[in-house]
């Protein structure tokens, strides 16, 4: 594909403004860290409430070593996989049902309004007594919270078609089916991506908090625990370990949606 001298000059700028935003961006990791050892070496922040870098570590190479580390890990994806998926699914079914019956969004868009409003831990215990203290009731915590927020913004962009597109499709007398499939879907890629996107974090919240309540394994657990027997170490090094979770997982979205991007 040819590219003239303005379109390289240009490129070539953006290439190099993104090296220097991932430079700056890890070099304040760095200093974050650094900062925190040495205010704890120094004895200016108290380690055992805050713990630091170098402790986490060796937290971390501990649970490594007695095998307390990758089973709690794998637990929490096993966890966050399913609710995730469920999430997106059933949020896509149900807004593909009130864009073609704006009847029944009528009837339950203020319900969901409500319970979206809701704090969702507060239903813990009624989730326990229901599906008891084990991994379907942390998945179902999840999907409370994931499930109406997906729900919401993929019926959002089937609302904010193109009305002119919209009505060339009905001038052209296609079906529901062929308005919905091959308009409604389509055009509104980015916000099922978007969703994608906000479905991750919100899944991983609901997890942790379902784990908080009634997991035995899980990175939820092992901060319930580190707190219970005040190992701030432990608490901090999963905390630690979540955030990298969470990156890798967003930044495989962003990866899926540019390969896709690109593809379309």
């Amino acid at each position: 594909m040819y590219q003239s001298e303005n379109q390289k000059k240009f490129l070539r700028k953006k290439k190099k403004e993104n090296i220097i935003i991932k430079i700056i961006q890890i070099s304040l990791i760095i200093i974050l860290f650094l900062s925190w050892e040495i205010l704890t070496k120094k004895e200016i922040l108290n380690s055992f409430i805050y713990s630091s870098p170098s402790q986490m570590i060796k937290t971390i190479e501990n649970l490594i070593i007695t095998n307390n580390l990758f089973p709690h890990i794998f637990t929490t994806l096993y966890e966050v996989l399913i609710a995730f998926i469920l999430g997106i699914i059933l949020g896509f079914l149900i807004a593909v049902i009130f864009y073609e019956y704006p009847f029944i969004a009528k009837i339950f868009e203020p319900f969901l309004t409500i319970l979206n409003a809701l704090p969702k831990v507060a239903l813990g215990p009624i989730i326990i007594i229901i599906f008891g203290a084990n991994t379907k009731s942390i998945i179902i915590m999840a999907l409370l919270i994931n499930l109406i927020v997906s729900m919401m913004t993929i019926y959002n962009g089937f609302l904010n078609t193109d009305q002119i597109k919209l009505k060339m499709f009905k001038t052209f007398n296609a079906t529901k089916k062929d308005i919905l499939f091959k308009l409604v879907i389509p055009s509104s890629y980015n916000t099922i991506i978007s969703s994608l996107k906000l479905n991750i974090s919100l899944t991983l919240i609901g997890i942790i908090t379902g784990e908080f309540l009634v997991s035995k394994k899980g990175l939820g657990y092992l901060i319930i625990y580190g707190t219970q027997v005040f190992n701030l170490d432990l608490v901090m090094a999963s905390i630690f370990i979540l955030i990298i979770i969470s990156y890798l997982l967003y930044f495989i979205i962003s990866k899926i949606e540019k390969k896709l991007i690109k593809s379309d």
